[in-house]
């Protein structure tokens, strides 16, 4: 009878581990899919953002040759027509120039902003991958605590603390802003 009871406690202790294992790495991936959700939307909105800073680009460049266009025909038009449209072709010719001088002002600073969307999303997808490796990282382990739990073999709790570990690495990582990036794991979970 006193072995029972013993190897009964022995059962309970190695449970409690598995518990406390499976209660803390779910939380923190609960916590960590909250920070990734957050990412998710910040990468969505500088993609758009992105995306709308590119096109106004395309525009404004479309937008400047068809006004050098017209400023050449303009320019042509005025040697072929007379004195009295002389002073059209004058302000015509002024107001290209302006369009002109205005778009090619435009068009750097419209670059620069798009080249900074697409930087802020590769930087927030760095995160995002850090995240997305957390969470399987997690899983994986948690589902290890799981058979652990089963089949009673520390062996398998302690490869689940490894994973858990290096998920909650990965996840630190995504919180604190490290560097820290697999780009293995980017592509495997790509």
């Amino acid at each position: 009878m006193e072995i029972e009871i013993a190897a009964e406690a022995k059962d309970k202790r190695f449970n409690r581990r598995v518990a406390i294992t499976v209660v803390t790495l779910s939380i923190f991936m609960g916590l960590c899919g909250v920070k990734d959700g957050n990412i998710v939307q910040a990468m969505q909105q500088a993609q758009s953002s992105g995306v709308d800073s590119w096109g106004e680009y395309q525009a404004t460049k479309t937008k400047l040759h068809i006004d050098e266009t017209a400023l050449a025909q303009t320019r042509f038009l005025g040697l072929a027509s007379g004195a009295r449209a002389a002073s059209a072709v004058a302000a015509e010719t002024a107001r290209l120039n302006t369009e002109i001088a205005k778009y090619k002002a435009e068009i750097p600073v419209l670059k620069s902003r798009a080249e900074d969307f697409q930087a802020q999303y590769d930087a927030l997808n760095v995160h995002d991958d850090q995240f997305d490796a957390a969470d399987a990282l997690i899983s994986i382990a948690v589902s290890i605590a799981a058979v652990a739990a089963l089949v009673e073999v520390p062996a398998a709790l302690g490869a689940s603390w490894g994973f858990g570990a290096l998920g909650i690495i990965m996840g630190l990582a995504g919180f604190l802003g490290w560097s820290l990036h697999s780009a293995f794991l980017s592509k495997l979970l790509s």
